[in-house]
């Protein structure tokens, strides 16, 4: 716990004391002799960790001790950041300080020429190194002693995350539950409740998540979806998430009753499955407000409620309710051999076994902290003595064993100390927030977690390694969403909320902070609102170690909320946290970055993502540390000031969505530590050049190149070198202008990226008449999205269908397209083998489709075709898993071709069909056997459905379900002709 940060701390000390260029800056400033003093007796303190994390957590005096020792260590490392970065400021500023020193020279006598630093910080070293002095000199008080590191065993195998549903002895539960969802019950109400309601890790949510993604289950509902609700029991927000799930489009609400009528019109006569996850309120009309909605759905609704609380179900009705109980003891046993040593139990493993009956029945029965104990055992060796010290250890006794499961306290003791500080980081996070890897690991990079000592490994690198263990541990978990989220369970939460200790803070409005308890905390988040006033926040002006500053935001954060900051958080009180490392202001309403954030010299990470401002300030070349910048989302940023190329430590910087910034800075490509710059703009002469991306040899992930038409050769091309970069996400986009054919293809077909590594391509406006041909290659066989968008002059498709992994094409605008047929593919066996989703869209000369291979697209689930009005001739062969189809503005023989090719299609929109009369539309309704949901509109041709009311109450009977909509206007399930 302390020790863990403490011993960290103390590693990057080291690392710095240890930097040659560091050393000689000391040297020239006269407190090389402090820092060296400093250093030894830091090695002597080193020595005494090993001992002291053993009895930290049963000796409170250790636990103060280490707790000194670690507020010091980032007092220590504030000091060497600030030599470092005085260091870097003479670096890049030569010129001045050469001129600064001729004054000094003139006005100031020689013995004051350096006492900007060295008479700023010897003071502070002195004062350091006598602390750190008294604290080894207790070190006999305290009985520690030099204490070798136990030799930690040697894995197994690599570590895996085990899949969720991997779950153990819930058959009975899960079979009760499905009956529940799937069976008719007399019920007053059109939806049912389904509770599971148990205690905090029995696996609520885990046999949620599997009712919910059961085949029958999903076959048997029309909509379904997934809401966690946690602590804040948001009316708004639950139903907004609700709505966001069943409805094909985006809309705004600006209050809950627009809401709420929305979404009782999406929910009216389906039957629909809700998962309300985590739900603590008890409050019987809140909860009456939330359900309005519901009612409107068709019998047989469900809404599973997982919760910890019966107050609320009680007052609903449920007198009698079954909680989901621990597991029994050979499950429990199961669960710990499946996750320990990928088998189902201890047979094969039976000198081990004694001692997993013990853990298991330490652990009582508890999915989550088996699991954790499991995934422990498995990062260690098969020998009897390890599982020996897990099942004896003290920490199963503690006296907080009620507050912190003691499985998982166990669990975090036996990580590193370098995990254990990045979990304990995490503690910042409130429960139930949604994270992304890539966001946390840069969070880890700029805190300075992350070291380089590894030459192989870079900072992130290793980020991502950590962030695996972790994951493999079930200290995090997948979000139920999906990628690319991932989510703490509420007990780890408050695990590391417990391990973080005194020197991090989750800050909400109802906390009154002394100004005492403010100096301690180095870290902070809080989250987000509508309005961030200063008195919110005026007290922080003594938190002046502050090193983090991060807002957050729990729930769905939709593009049109708007939060507002005051500006005097922003003139005022940042300039007052000088040694802030993390910022993050991302989606306030901000329009203007006040200059004296440029002061904030030892800041790492600044995230002004989706803001409103439309420059960065002139000064921002100031920031000499800072290595992550995103702007990502600001439609209103239009330049980067000149200084910005003094940011010679930067790796990151996110651009993305920035469609007033049309021009970079020339000179960017020295900026070599760069590994992410989202968007590369081309400019015309004296503007940045292709080449400069041949020195940004670290360039990776997603890139987007604009302005393509503006290189003038394709030797420049080749020198941007993206075929030796790790680009998984590339788009390649032409502006209107002078057309030059052959130069187009020559550029692009030197703009070829790593076939290992795309996942993703766009091409836009190319102008040249044929692809190259590294596009469409089989060897690309990681992308699994690619659009084609406004090549206007090309004749004919690249070779898309030979795309391995492909699952989504859009081919739109490319107007010189006539035929579309072996071009696809060339090749006889199974085009689009994983192809999902395809869309063509305005391609006003297309005329036939046509293939001759044997399968073609045997996955295809969603086919789009938009305004092809030349289209006529269609000849497909059967589309076996097509489930949407959705044609407009295209000729009726499309229409009649496309339905006879499939018999799975469950949603069928049509609009605009030219020639579609009432004789076409009898010959496509023989091939809608399988449609639920019809959608007609702008079809003025057709007059009936169906030739009788006979006839229409015969197909509507056989199909309750299925819901029709006729220009603007829903008939359901009857008058549904006209």
């Amino acid at each position: 716990m302390a020790e863990a940060a403490a011993a960290a701390l103390v590693k990057v000390i080291f690392d710095k004391l240890a930097d040659e260029a560091f050393k000689r800056y000391a040297r020239s400033q006269n407190i090389h002799s402090e820092l060296k003093q400093l250093g030894i007796t830091l090695t002597q303190i080193q020595a005494l960790l090993n001992d002291a994390s053993h009895k930290e957590t049963t000796h409170e005096s250790v636990r103060l001790w280490l707790s000194s020792l670690q507020h010091l260590a980032y007092d220590i490392d504030d000091v060497l950041d600030d030599v470092a970065t005085e260091a870097m400021h003479r670096e890049l500023t030569p010129e001045s300080e050469a001129s600064t020193s001729m004054v000094r020279k003139l006005l100031i006598p020689t013995c004051c020429t350096k006492f900007s630093l060295s008479h700023r910080l010897a003071p502070k070293l002195d004062s350091i190194n006598k602390q750190l002095q008294q604290l080894e000199k207790q070190k006999s008080d305290l009985g520690l002693i030099v204490k070798d590191e136990k030799p930690k065993g040697t894995s197994r195998r690599n570590e895996t995350s085990l899949l969720e549903s991997d779950v153990v002895g819930r058959e009975g539960e899960r079979e009760k539950l499905i009956n529940k969802l799937l069976q008719d019950e007399p019920s007053k109400q059109n939806f049912i409740i389904v509770p599971i309601v148990g205690m905090g890790g029995v696996g609520k949510t885990t046999l949620a998540r599997i009712l919910y993604n059961d085949t029958l289950v999903k076959d048997h509902f029309e909509l379904m979806a997934w809401v966690c609700v946690s602590d804040e029991f948001d009316i708004f927000k639950i139903s907004q998430t609700i709505y966001e799930s069943v409805a094909t489009e985006n809309k705004q609400f600006k209050d809950i009753n627009q809401l709420q009528i929305a979404l009782k019109e999406k929910l009216e006569g389906k039957r629909f499955l809700l998962v309300l996850d985590d739900v603590w309120n008890e409050k019987y009309e809140e909860w009456e407000n939330l359900v309005r909605p519901f009612h409107s759905g068709a019998t047989g609704s469900r809404v599973i409620m997982t919760t910890r609380k019966q107050q609320l179900l009680k007052k609903i009705g449920f007198n009698h309710l079954d909680h989901l109980d621990r597991l029994s003891h050979e499950d429990a046993l199961s669960l710990l051999a499946l996750h320990a040593l990928d088998v189902d139990n201890f047979d094969s493993h039976a000198t081990l076994k004694s001692q997993a009956e013990g853990i298991v029945k330490k652990c009582g029965g508890l999915p989550l902290a088996l699991k954790a104990i499991g995934r422990l055992m498995r990062a260690k060796t098969e020998e009897e003595e390890e599982w020996n010290d897990v099942l004896n250890s003290e920490i199963w006794n503690l006296e907080s064993a009620d507050e912190i499961v003691p499985a998982l306290r166990l669990s975090y003791h036996d990580l590193s100390t370098d995990l254990k500080r990045l979990f304990a980081y995490c503690s910042l996070f409130p429960k139930d927030i949604l994270f992304e890897k890539e966001e946390l690991v840069l969070l880890w990079v700029a805190e300075g977690y992350l070291n380089e000592s590894d030459a192989n490994k870079s900072p992130e690198g290793l980020g991502y390694e950590c962030f695996e263990k972790l994951l493999s541990r079930s200290f995090f978990q997948r979000a139920p969403s999906g990628e690319p989220f991932f989510v703490m369970h509420d007990l780890m939460n408050d695990l590391a909320t417990f391990v973080a200790g005194e020197y991090f803070l989750r800050f909400d409005n109802k906390m009154e902070m002394t100004e005492e308890a403010l100096a301690k905390y180095r870290h902070m988040s809080f989250i987000r609102e509508e309005y961030v006033g200063f008195q919110k926040f005026g007290a922080f002006e003594k938190a002046r170690s502050l090193r983090t500053l991060l807002a957050v935001y729990v729930g769905v954060d939709h593009w049109w909320k708007d939060f507002y900051l005051s500006s005097k958080i922003l003139v005022d009180l940042l300039p007052e946290l000088p040694l802030l490392r993390v910022l993050s202001l991302r989606r306030f309403n901000i329009s203007e970055v006040p200059d004296p954030i440029c002061s904030l010299k030892h800041l790492r990470y600044l995230n002004l993502s989706e803001t409103r401002i439309t420059k960065l300030p002139e000064n921002v070349g100031n920031l000499y540390n800072l290595q992550t910048l995103i702007v990502f989302g600001c439609g209103g940023l239009t330049a980067l000031p000149k200084s910005f190329l003094k940011l010679k430590k930067l790796r990151h910087f996110d651009i993305r969505n920035t469609p007033l910034l049309e021009k970079l800075p020339l000179g960017i490509g020295e900026l070599r530590n760069l590994q992410t710059l989202t968007k590369i703009i081309i400019g015309g002469d004296g503007e940045f050049s292709i080449t400069e991306l041949k020195g940004l040899k670290n360039l990776h992930g997603e890139i987007s190149i604009e302005g393509l038409n503006k290189v003038q050769s394709s030797m420049h091309a080749r020198e941007a070198n993206l075929l030796l970069k790790g680009i998984n996400k590339l788009e390649l986009k032409w502006d209107d202008g002078s057309i030059r054919e052959t130069l187009e293809k020559e550029v692009l077909n030197e703009l070829k990226p790593n076939s290992d590594k795309l996942e993703m391509l766009v091409v836009e406006c190319y102008k040249g008449i044929e692809f190259p041909n590294w596009v469409g290659d089989s060897s690309f066989r990681r992308l699994v999205q690619v659009s084609l968008r406004g090549c206007k002059k090309c004749t004919s498709l690249p070779p898309l269908g030979r795309l391995p992994s492909l699952k989504e094409l859009l081919i739109q605008g490319m107007n010189d397209v006539k035929v579309i047929s072996l071009e696809l593919s060339r090749s006889t066996d199974v085009t689009f083998p994983s192809l999902e989703i395809l869309t063509f869209e305005d391609m006003s000369s297309w005329e036939v489709w046509s293939t001759n291979s044997e399968v073609m697209f045997p996955c295809l689930q969603d086919l789009q075709i938009t305004k092809c009005p030349n289209l006529i001739d269609v000849s497909l062969k059967a589309l076996p898993s097509l489930r949407v189809l959705k044609i407009d503005g295209c000729g009726e023989s499309v229409l009649r071709s496309l339905v006879q090719a499939t018999s799975s299609t469950t949603i069928l929109n049509i609009r605009s069909i030219l020639g579609l009369t009432d004789e076409v539309w009898r010959g496509v309704i023989e091939y809608l056997g399988a449609v639920e949901e019809l959608s007609i509109q702008h079809c003025d041709e057709i007059r009936y459905l169906w030739e009788s009311d006979a006839e229409a109450s015969k197909v509507l009977e056989r199909k309750r379900r299925m819901r029709i909509t006729l220009g603007a206007t829903s008939y359901h399930p009857l008058g549904s002709w006209r």
